[in-house]
């Protein structure tokens, strides 16, 4: 579309106002930008923008209305781009906590998508990915959340030298499948 960012600062203005209407006004503009825009540099700050008000549980009456979890979840499973990608199970990780949120990511694949994201190369799609696993874990999702091919990369990042990565695994095995894990020995860095 023509709507590219040279407009954001119309927009953030707009969206800077109390009103609610305005708000989603701008959320509905940042996911025609991104359906219409074909340059990958604004789909990521699109997708970051979404992510970011992703933390407000105030928009997630229009998340829905404007498909924007739908929006996250199509582009882990159809991008290849890291930071489109990190952006994306970023914005399902906030989002994930709200009981709605999560019987909508549970119905359309968040598992199976979160679960693709475990094998990413950036820690923060990673972690995002783990906790997303431990919030859309209910009594109905529990059985495929601790099956063995999610457990098997979380006991490898349980013994990452990463800190981050092997705190939130623990957290997981233990506290998630029932699953006691000794106090690794700290990995050599050689």
């Amino acid at each position: 579309g023509d709507m590219t960012f040279a407009s954001r600062s119309q927009l953030e203005k707009k969206s800077g106002r109390v009103g609610g209407s305005s708000r989603f006004e701008y959320l509905q503009a940042l996911v025609t930008e991104f359906q219409d825009t074909h340059k990958k540099e604004y789909k990521v700050q699109v997708l970051a923008n979404l992510a970011n008000f992703a933390y407000d549980p105030i928009n997630y009456e229009w998340f829905r209305q404007l498909n924007i979890l739908d929006l996250f979840l199509d582009v882990i499973a159809e991008e290849s781009d890291e930071k489109m990608i990190e952006f994306a199970i970023g914005g399902v990780c906030n989002c994930c906590l709200d009981k709605l949120n999560k019987e909508l990511l549970l119905k359309n694949d968040g598992v199976e998508l979160a679960v693709k994201c475990l094998s990413s190369s950036s820690e923060e799609t990673v972690l995002s990915a783990i906790t997303s696993l431990m919030f859309l874990t209910t009594p109905q999702s529990k059985q495929e959340i601790t099956a063995e091919n999610i457990v098997q990369p979380m006991k490898q990042f349980s013994t990452s030298s990463n800190i981050r990565l092997r705190n939130l695994a623990v957290i997981f095995l233990e506290d998630y499948c029932g699953l006691s894990i000794p106090d690794c020995p700290k990995p050599r860095t050689s």
